[in-house]
C-alpha cells in the first residue's frame, strides 16, 4: 500500500507540475526575448534620433551592441553588416525585426535631408536565451523538490494506515496459532480501528467458545467415571487374585486417562506445556515392550543421552507415541519388527517410527480414516501434537518396504532463544 500511494502522489503531482511549469517556462524564455528585443529597439532609437546630425557617427559608437547604419548613398556606419531584403525593406520608411543567422535584427528607418537612413541592431541568439536555461534549471529543481516532498507525505500517510493493519495481520497470525490472550491496538483511521475492534471481539468470543467445548468435553469425560467404578468393583469381586490385579490395573489405567482427558480439556489453549521428550519416550516404549514381545515383535530404540525438551506437554506427547507405536500393532501383522529413534535436531528433536510391514496406506492420514478398523486419529493426533509445537509430521514409505513416520518438535521458546 505504501508503494502505490507513493507512485498515485508522484504520478498526480507530475502531471499538476507539467500543466503549472512548462507555461510558466515558455512565458520566462518569452520574457526573456522580449526584454532582449525592447533593449535593441531602444538603442536602434537612441540612434535614429541623431540621423541629419554630424553626431550620427558618435552616437553609433557609443552604443553597446552591434548597430549598423545604413546611408541613403550606399555608405555603412557602424558594424560591417550584409544588406538584406529586410533592410531594403525597411528602406522604404517602415520599421522591421527579421531573422537573421545566429540571431534577430531589428531595423528602423528615418529620414534625413539626402534620402532614408535605415538603423540595424542585432541580437543574438544568446542574449535571447539570457536567463532562461538558468530559470528552467530552477523550475525543474522546484518540481523535482515537489515531487519527493508530495512522496514523503504520502509515505508518512500510507505508514499512518499500514501500520495498524501489519497489527492486526500480527494479532491474527498469533490468533491462528493458539495464542487466544492476543489483542490488537485499535489505531489508525476510523476504519482501522472499526476492524481492530471486531477482531477483538472475535478473539473474545472464540475463547468463550473453546472454553465452553473444553468444560462440556470435561463433562463427557467425567460422566465415565462412574462405569469405571462399577468396572473396578467387578475387579475387585474376582476370585482370582492375580486376574483381579491385572483386571485392577488396566482399570486404573483407564482411569488415568480419563482423568488426563479432563485436565487437557480444562488446560487453555494458549497455555504452552514441555516436557523431556527422552523420558516419555523412554517410558511409552516400555509399556508397549511388553506386547511386543508377546507378538514376537524385534523392537529397536534408540534416544540420546540426557533430557531433550520439546514444546509438548507430557500428557499430549505420551499420547502421540501411543498413537504412532499402537498403528504399528494394528496394521502389521505380529513378528513385524519396528524401531523407534529419538534424536536431537537445531532448534527441537525428531521422532521416527518405522516398521517392516506392508507399507503406508494413505488412509491413515485422514482424520477418521483407517485401514484396520479403528477411529483413524492416531495420525491425526500426532499431526496435531507436533504443530502445536512448531513442528511438522511426514509419512512416507521405506526402500525396504514397510512405513516411515517423522515427528518434528521444537523445543521451548526460552529453550530455543
Amino acid at each position: 500500500m505504501r508503494r502505490w500511494l507513493a507512485l498515485l502522489v508522484a504520478a498526480t503531482t507530475s502531471v499538476v507540475l507539467i500543466a503549472l511549469l512548462v507555461p510558466m517556462a515558455l512565458l520566462i524564455r518569452a520574457v526573456a526575448e522580449n526584454g532582449a528585443m525592447s533593449r535593441a529597439t531602444a538603442a536602434a532609437e537612441s540612434v535614429n534620433v541623431a540621423v541629419g546630425t554630424p553626431d550620427l557617427e558618435l552616437a553609433v559608437q557609443h552604443v553597446a551592441r552591434p548597430v549598423t547604419v545604413f546611408l541613403p548613398d550606399g555608405r555603412t556606419l557602424g558594424a560591417p553588416a550584409p544588406r538584406s531584403d529586410a533592410v531594403r525593406l525597411a528602406a522604404t520608411g517602415r520599421s522591421v525585426t527579421a531573422e537573421a543567422p545566429g540571431g534577430r535584427e531589428v531595423l528602423s528607418s528615418a529620414q534625413s535631408a539626402d534620402g532614408t537612413v535605415v538603423i540595424r541592431v542585432f541580437v543574438g541568439d544568446a542574449e535571447l536565451a539570457r536567463g532562461v536555461r538558468e530559470a528552467w534549471g530552477a523550475l525543474l529543481a522546484l518540481g523535482l523538490a515537489l515531487v519527493v516532498l508530495g512522496i514523503l507525505l504520502a509515505d508518512r500517510l500510507a505508514l499512518a494506515v499500514t501500520r495498524p493493519v501489519d497489527g492486526l495481520a500480527r494479532v491474527s497470525h498469533r490468533l491462528a496459532g493458539g495464542d487466544l490472550a492476543a489483542r490488537a491496538e485499535p489505531g489508525g483511521p476510523p476504519e482501522v480501528r472499526s476492524v481492530a475492534l471486531a477482531l477483538n471481539h472475535l478473539a473474545g468470543r472464540i475463547g468463550d467458545l473453546l472454553a465452553a467445548e473444553r468444560e462440556s468435553a470435561a463433562d463427557l469425560s467425567h460422566r465415565l467415571r462412574t462405569p469405571l467404578t462399577g468396572l473396578r468393583l467387578d475387579a475387585e469381586s474376582l476370585r482370582d487374585p492375580e486376574e483381579a490385579a491385572r483386571v485392577g490395573a488396566r482399570v486404573d489405567a483407564l482411569e488415568r486417562a480419563v482423568s488426563a482427558v479432563i485436565t487437557d480439556a480444562r488446560r487453555r489453549t494458549a497455555d504452552r506445556a514441555s516436557c523431556d521428550a527422552a523420558a516419555v519416550v523412554r517410558d511409552r516404549v516400555r509399556f508397549w515392550s511388553v506386547l511386543a514381545e508377546d507378538q514376537g515383535r524385534e523392537v529397536t530404540v534408540s534416544l540420546p543421552a540426557g533430557e531433550l525438551p520439546v514444546a509438548v506437554g507430557e500428557g499430549d506427547l505420551a499420547a502421540c507415541v501411543d498413537a504412532l507405536l499402537g498403528n504399528v500393532f494394528a496394521h502389521t501383522p505380529e513378528e513385524v519388527p519396528f524401531a523407534v529413534r529419538l534424536e536431537r535436531r537445531p532448534g527441537g528433536a525428531g521422532l521416527t517410527v518405522s516398521d517392516a510391514g506392508p507399507g503406508f496406506d494413505a488412509a491413515l492420514l485422514r482424520r477418521g480414516g483407517s485401514g484396520g478398523g479403528s477411529t483413524g486419529l492416531g495420525l491425526d493426533i500426532a499431526r496435531r501434537t507436533a504443530e502445536s509445537s512448531g513442528g511438522s509430521l511426514t509419512v512416507s514409505s521405506a526402500p525396504e518396504g514397510g512405513a516411515v513416520v517423522e515427528l518434528v518438535l521444537c523445543v521451548p521458546e526460552a529453550d530455543g532463544s
